[in-house]
């Protein structure tokens, strides 16, 4: 999610709730269960939404796995302070 993310950010995210085009969300698709994802939401596609990330030329989103189930919206991030 380079630019919106960096390695290092943290993420406020709330569970539920409305899904708006355009939103950043956490999601999961049904080919991969165990792995969350972090991209932004484009469109509702039936019981899902298709998701992309913000870099194209990445494609582990739903122009390689199909939708995703959205499991909450990020409200805001923060850069985690340093140990």
């Amino acid at each position: 999610m380079v630019p919106t993310l960096r390695h290092g950010d943290a993420l406020v995210v709330r569970r539920g709730g409305r899904i708006r085009p355009g939103d950043l969300v956490i999601a999961r698709f049904p080919a991969g269960p165990d792995l969350l994802v972090v991209k932004r939401a484009v469109r509702p596609v039936g019981d899902g939404w298709w998701i992309e990330g913000d870099n194209p030329l990445v494609t582990d989103d739903s122009r390689a796995y199909g939708p995703a189930e959205v499991l909450g919206r990020v409200l805001f991030r923060y850069r985690a302070a340093r140990r």
